[in-house]
């Protein structure tokens, strides 16, 4: 599935743009990220159920923003800046998504990779970062640099084999997730195939993330 898609979340309606065609170089296959996922629509619900207060006149960063609905959002509800990242291969798909939603002002798009620094956040927004856990390290150290005092993290994913060691090694590396809420939902897609059957669901989880005191 390529193109643009409209995407409606409580009373905001955004323009989601996905790629077909987006490859790894380095390894040849499909970049995930270049479509739309139920975990990002999932904590965008979230957001727009309880996350206003918090995300008002905010510095916001998205970490593996993928096609970048979770951080759109934040522009719409208010936030004063927010960073969509990820690696530079879906870059131009966010930058799209950017210009259809009219957010170029206050949304800047950037390649960031795990390990490297990313500048400070009010708010961290991050799904389906948890699929492996040798990948932790890396993610640990972005966030440490763009984690201050008062940082919230916000964090949703599927709950596939794997999450827990994820979570696991995120710890180690000095953050802890605490679940806010899980529920079950219908897939919009699924990683096996694009087109789930009907009626096939998943359980999804909503995580606060907190910086683990020493």
């Amino acid at each position: 599935m390529g193109g643009s898609r409209e995407v409606q979340i409580s009373g905001y309606k955004l323009i989601i743009h996905e790629g077909d065609g987006t490859v790894d170089p380095s390894t040849g296959r499909a970049l995930t990220g270049s479509w739309l996922w139920d975990s990002a629509v999932y904590l965008a619900e979230w957001m727009a159920a309880c996350g206003g207060a918090q995300l008002a006149g905010a510095t916001v960063l998205e970490v593996g923003a993928g096609t970048g609905l979770p951080g759109l959002l934040a522009a719409s509800m208010g936030a004063a800046r927010v960073v969509l990242t990820d690696v530079g291969q879906l870059l131009e798909g966010l930058r799209a998504s950017v210009a259809a939603n009219g957010q170029g002002a206050r949304v800047e798009v950037r390649e960031l990779r795990w390990g490297e620094a990313a500048e400070a956040a009010d708010v961290v927004l991050m799904s389906d970062v948890f699929f492996d856990a040798e990948e932790m390290e890396g993610l640990g150290r972005t966030m440490r640099a763009a984690w201050g005092a008062g940082t919230t993290g916000w964090a949703a994913t599927e709950v596939r084999p794997g999450v827990g060691e994820c979570l696991e090694a995120l710890k180690r590396e000095g953050f802890e997730a605490t679940v806010v809420e899980e529920s079950v939902r219908s897939l919009m897609r699924t990683a096996a195939s694009q087109t789930p059957e009907e009626g096939e669901s998943s359980v999804f989880a909503l995580y606060r993330i907190s910086r683990r005191l020493p």
